[in-house]
């Protein structure tokens, strides 16, 4: 019985020999591991997508004192994807060219306004609709601040024609430019 046990200790013996040999372990315990693993998410771009051609804003019968004529310009939409840091903001601006007549005398970028209207909005920021009453220079439409990550904003303006008295008949054409910073 003795012979019997000291094959078995060597048997015992050599397996763990063996095992140390090849260079593994067994294991205390077979237990769960965590693995950290990172993505990175990079800043897009801030873009302005306005309408090609709006076509007709309206008529109205030329009167000796004046008149207006308003009508929708068409979705203008912000997409700000550069996931900015909270409290950034951007600045969407307008700017008209006078709106001329085949002939005669023009209408002036001064008697054009604008009105943004309601804004639906994706995101968090504070939303403002400067609503310009005059467009010979570049000015704010709409503002947006108080930005934390990516946003967007869509409305569709009103544009306002003051048209005065004494302005011959006809079709008079402007070209509204809309830019983001």
């Amino acid at each position: 019985m003795r012979t019997a046990r000291r094959l078995l200790l060597l048997s015992g013996s050599a397996t763990a020999v063996a095992v140390a040999a090849l260079g593994f372990t067994l294991p205390a315990s077979a237990a769960p591991g965590d693995t950290s693993a990172n993505v990175t998410v990079t800043g897009g771009s801030l873009s302005i997508t306005v309408p090609s051609a709006a076509g007709s804003l309206g008529s109205a019968v030329n009167q000796v004192a004046g008149t207006t004529i308003s009508g929708a310009l068409g979705e203008v939409q912000v997409n700000d994807a550069r996931s900015a840091a909270a409290g950034s903001g951007w600045v969407a601006t307008v700017i008209s060219t006078a709106f001329t007549p085949s002939a005669g005398p023009t209408i002036a970028a001064s008697l054009v306004g604008y009105t943004a209207g309601p804004i639906a909005k994706v995101g968090t920021a504070t939303y403002t609709a400067n609503n310009p009453a005059d467009l010979t220079g570049v000015t704010a439409a709409v503002t947006a601040s108080g930005i934390t990550g990516d946003n967007s904003a869509t409305w569709n303006p009103t544009i306002v024609v003051t048209v005065p008295g004494g302005t011959a008949a006809g079709t008079y054409t402007g070209t509204l430019t809309h830019s983001v910073t």
